[in-house]
Order: C-alpha cells, then structure tokens, then sequence
C-alpha cells in the first residue's frame, strides 16, 4: 500500500493540473454556457483540492506544487493545439482526453490501495465521479 501523504498528492497534483488547465484555455473559450460549465468545474476543483489539504495536514504534510516543467508543457500543450482551431468543440474535446487521463489515474489510485483511510477512499471516489460528470457535461460541446 502506498502512504496516504503519497495518494493525496496524487490527487492534488491531478486537481491542479485541471484547475491550471482551465485557467489556460478559458481565455479561447466564445460561448458563455462554456464559461459558466468551466467556472463551475474550477470551483469544485478547489473545493476537493481543500479536502485534500485538510486530509492532508492530519500527516502533518504540505500539498506539493506541480513541476514547473510539467505546468509549462500543459500551457504550451493548449497553445498549440488551439493555434489551428479554438473552437468551442475542440476545447470540450482537450479537457475531456485530459479529465479522462484523471479518471484511469484516480481509478488506479483506489484500485491499488484498497487498505487506505475511508476517508481518503471518499476524496478519491469523489474525484473520480467529479471528473466523470464533468466529460460528460462537456460531450455536448463535442
């Protein structure tokens, strides 16, 4: 079984990709309905990011930052990707592969500690059926 401060991280480091790459793209974004979708989406983020900051001070430990490199490739990834084409289709179309990569992640992460805390069992269930609501509230843009 992995440490809890480690499946935490995990999953912090999983929010803050998707809270950074919402901040990167919703620039590009046109339609409204996208925005709100997108802004709720963020809010939820963060609300799970302050479960896991809280769960994660019971091991008295510190939420780790993204790597900047990593920050800095998700921010050119969406760069390039809507240089071509900003529509509203292909954005829903990046945060869904992108959410997707979230699920198998925190999908894994359960599988894989079946003996961790019921509570953080619940921030991870949590995740995971976020994230599954958020592709397919963003199918429609498809």
């Amino acid at each position: 079984m992995n440490r809890p401060e480690y499946i935490l991280n995990e999953i912090n480091k999983g929010i803050k990709m998707g809270m950074d790459s919402i901040s990167s793209i919703a620039e590009k974004v046109t339609d409204d309905k996208l925005k709100d979708d997108l802004q709720c989406e963020y809010n939820q983020y963060n609300e799970i990011l302050n479960d896991v900051n809280t769960e994660l001070s019971k091991y008295e430990e510190f939420p780790k930052e993204l790597n900047p490199a990593q920050k800095m490739m998700g921010w050119f990834d969406i760069q390039m990707s809507t240089l071509t084409d900003n529509s509203d289709s292909k954005i829903a179309e990046m945060l869904i592969k992108g959410t997707n990569m979230g699920i198998i992640e925190g999908v894994k992460l359960l599988n894989n500690n079946p003996e961790t805390t019921d509570s953080i069992k619940n921030i991870l269930t949590n995740f995971i059926q976020f994230q599954e609501n958020n592709v397919e509230r963003l199918k429609k843009y498809l």
